[in-house]
C-alpha cells in the first residue's frame, strides 16, 4: 500500500501530515465520506470495517469483505471517485467475534478472516489478538498477544503473495479505548507510557524474524496506543498535549511506524490537528460521524413535522425510538438508566448505539417515506437553515436544492472537514 507507505514517509521528514479512516457501514456515511473526498481534494480516502462488523460469517452488517469491498466501491464508483483513491482497511482483525470458542478454535476463525479481508482487496490491516478466548487467562499475557498477531501477518502475507496486488501494511498494538466508547463514567486517563510502546514495538519485531516476517517488518506502519482520549455516554476527555508529550516522541528512533489514534471521535478541531502533529498521523472516525448522521436525520424529522404536520409526516424518529426499545440487544448492556433518562440515552449518547438500527426493516422504511414526503413538498430555505444550517449553506453555495439525501451528507460532511483539515499540512508563510 504505497500511498500509506509515503504517507509515513512524508510524516517522519517533519510534515504534520497524517490520514482519518472513517469506521463505518451505513451507506450514508460511506457516500458523504466519497463526495467530501472528492470535493475536498483529498488524495486518498481510507474505510475500514471491523471484524464484528464485517467477516466470513457476516458480522453485523450481513456482509463478507467481498461484499464490503463492493458495498463501498459502488458508493465511490456512483459519487465519481475513482476506486484507486479508496484504500480499505481491516480494524481490530483477530479472534474477537469467536471468544466463546477455545483459542486455537477461535485463531483459526482468526485465519480464515484475515485471508477473505487480503483476498478481497483489504491492504492495511490491524491484527489485534489481545481479547482472551475461552480457555485463555484474563488478561492475556503480550507475548501471546504478540505471537498470535505475528500468525495471522504471516497468513495474510501468504494471501496477498497469491491474490497479487500490492503488499499489506500492518498496524499492531492494543491499548485502545473502548471500541464505540465507554460503557461508564470515565476516570481520568492516563496515555501509554512511552515504555509500555517501545516494549510492544519490540515484542513484535522479535516474534515476525522469529516466525520469518522480516520481510513484513518495514511495512508495520503503526502502533494502536491510548494517547488519553475517549468519550462515554455524555462527555468527552480532550486530548492533553502536555500529559502525551513523552508517548509523542516515543518512535522518533523508529523510521517507518507512527501512532494509530483510535476514539478521536467528537475531539475539537484544535484536539485534532495537535494529535497529528504529535505523530498520531492515523486518526479513526466512527461514532463521531455517525452520531453527525444521526443529528441530521433528526433534523429532517422535525422539518418534516413542522413543514407538513403531525398527521402528513413519517414518524420516522418514533419509530426509531419504539424499535430500539422493543429490540434492545443492541444497547441492554451500555445503557442503564430507565424513563426518560434512558429514551434522552436512546437518542442522544455519544456512543450512539443507534447505529445500529438503521437497518431495521421498519426504521428504513419511515425514512424512506420521510425522504418522500421532503423530496415531494419541499421545505423553505428558512425552515431547512433553521434545523440543517451547515448544510443549508454548503448546499446553497454550490447552487443545489436540498434534497434529502444530500442535506444528510452535506452535515456529515462537516465533521469529516474536521479531520481533512487536522491531517493537512499547514503551508509555510510567506517570506516578504
Amino acid at each position: 500500500m504505497k500511498a500509506m507507505l509515503d504517507l509515513v514517509a512524508r510524516h517522519k521528514t517533519g510534515q504534520a501530515c497524517g490520514i482519518y479512516s472513517v469506521c463505518s457501514a451505513h451507506p450514508l456515511v460511506i457516500e458523504a465520506a466519497c463526495v467530501h473526498a472528492l470535493q475536498g481534494g483529498v488524495e486518498v480516502l481510507l474505510v475500514e470495517a471491523t471484524c464484528n462488523q464485517v467477516n466470513q460469517d457476516g458480522g453485523y452488517t450481513g456482509m463478507t469483505p467481498a461484499d464490503f469491498r463492493d458495498f463501498v466501491h459502488a458508493i465511490a464508483a456512483k459519487v465519481g471517485l475513482p476506486v484507486e483513491r479508496v484504500l480499505l482497511g481491516g480494524d481490530h482483525l483477530g479472534p474477537n467475534p469467536w471468544t466463546d470458542l477455545p483459542a486455537e478454535a477461535a485463531m483459526k476463525k482468526a485465519e480464515v478472516l484475515i485471508e477473505q479481508y487480503v483476498a478481497a482487496g483489504f491492504r492495511k490491516i490491524h491484527a489485534d489478538c489481545s481479547m482472551s478466548c475461552a480457555d485463555d487467562p484474563t488478561p492475556l499475557p503480550e507475548a501471546t498477544i504478540a505471537r498470535r498477531a505475528a500468525r495471522l501477518i504471516a497468513v495474510a502475507e501468504a494471501a496477498q503473495a497469491r491474490v497479487g496486488g500490492e503488499p499489506c501494511v500492518y498496524v499492531i498494538g492494543t491499548e485502545v479505548p473502548v471500541p464505540g466508547g465507554a460503557a461508564e463514567d470515565l476516570p481520568e486517563l492516563e496515555p501509554t507510557t512511552p515504555e509500555a510502546a517501545l516494549a510492544t514495538l519490540e515484542a513484535h519485531r522479535a516474534l515476525f524474524a522469529e516466525e520469518g516476517l522480516s520481510d513484513a517488518w518495514p511495512r508495520v506502519i503503526a502502533i494502536v496506543v491510548q494517547p488519553g482520549v475517549e468519550f462515554d455516554h455524555h462527555k468527552v476527555i480532550d486530548y492533553d498535549r502536555a500529559k502525551a508529550a513523552a508517548l509523542s516522541h516515543a518512535m522518533d528512533g523508529q523510521p517507518h511506524v507512527v501512532f494509530e489514534a483510535h476514539s478521536t471521535d467528537y475531539q475539537t478541531p484544535r484536539a485534532l490537528k495537535a494529535l497529528v502533529e504529535d505523530h498520531f498521523a492515523i486518526l479513526k472516525v466512527g461514532p463521531g460521524v455517525t452520531f453527525a448522521l444521526r443529528e441530521a436525520l433528526w433534523a429532517l424529522d422535525a422539518i418534516e413535522r413542522e413543514w407538513l404536520g403531525e398527521d402528513r409526516a413519517s414518524g420516522f424518529r418514533e419509530t426509531a425510538i419504539a424499535r430500539m426499545q422493543a429490540e434492545p440487544k443492541n444497547w441492554a448492556k451500555y445503557y442503564h438508566a430507565a424513563g426518560e433518562a434512558l429514551r434522552f440515552d436512546l437518542q442522544y449518547s455519544l456512543s450512539d448505539r443507534i447505529r445500529y438500527y438503521w437497518p431495521d426493516p421498519q426504521i428504513a422504511a419511515a425514512q424512506t417515506r420521510m425522504f418522500a414526503n421532503l423530496t415531494d413538498n419541499p421545505p423553505p430555505m428558512a425552515l431547512v437553515s433553521q434545523h440543517l444550517p451547515q448544510a443549508h449553506a454548503i448546499l446553497r453555495d454550490a447552487g443545489r436544492p436540498f434534497a434529502p439525501a444530500d442535506l444528510v451528507i452535506a452535515h456529515v460532511g462537516v465533521t469529516l472537514e474536521t479531520y481533512r483539515a487536522a491531517c493537512t499540512p499547514q503551508p509555510e508563510p510567506a517570506h516578504v
